[in-house]
């Protein structure tokens, strides 16, 4: 599969932090023969300065603007595997913009989340009572990303390769 083919990414993964959307992205990149972009990457170049330093020097929606310009920017002008920031989907110009597009809810509980973003991690939307606020979080961005996704695959207990599988087989891009 070349990189170029189509409108739009080759795949969008969305979900929460930590669920894996950059390690999987990379490696359905490679087994799709293309490139990867991850849009909090974007926002990090964009602003020289890390997200957590963005929410505390600039606030939220200072963070959620530029947000929007990096998905905007990923959605017209990339190919490959494209993977959202977790609260993307906020934003209802981003939803309408994932639209038709391939885009997998890669999902997982609060255990797991826990676990893999650890409570000391510099997450500024998880810096008080991590485990509640992640249930929070979910409760109001769950029916957001089901909104836009064609497909949710779990991360719960699989490697990034089978999570990789999965998401091949669930947009049917194995013999790609």
């Amino acid at each position: 599969m070349s990189g170029d083919i189509g409108e739009g990414p080759a795949v969008v993964l969305v979900g929460p932090m930590g669920v894996g959307k950059t390690t999987v992205g990379q490696v359905l990149a490679e087994r799709l023969g293309t490139t990867f972009r991850d849009t909090d990457t974007d926002i990090v170049a964009t602003a020289g300065k890390e997200i957590s330093e963005i929410f505390i020097d600039e606030g939220e929606p200072h963070f959620r603007e530029l947000e929007r310009q990096a998905v905007r920017t990923a959605v017209a002008g990339h190919r490959g595997v494209l993977a959202l920031g977790g609260g993307a989907v906020l934003d209802e110009g981003t939803r309408a913009l994932l639209a038709g597009l391939p885009v997998v809810f890669l999902e997982m509980g609060v255990a797991e989340a826990v676990k893999r973003t650890g409570l000391d991690a510099p997450r500024p939307l998880l810096a008080v009572n991590p485990r509640q606020r992640w249930r929070e979080l979910m409760e109001q961005r769950r029916p957001l990303y089901t909104e836009v996704a064609r497909a949710v695959v779990s991360t719960e207990d699989r490697t990034p390769e089978a999570v990789a599988e999965a998401v091949l087989d669930v947009l049917e891009l194995k013999n790609a």
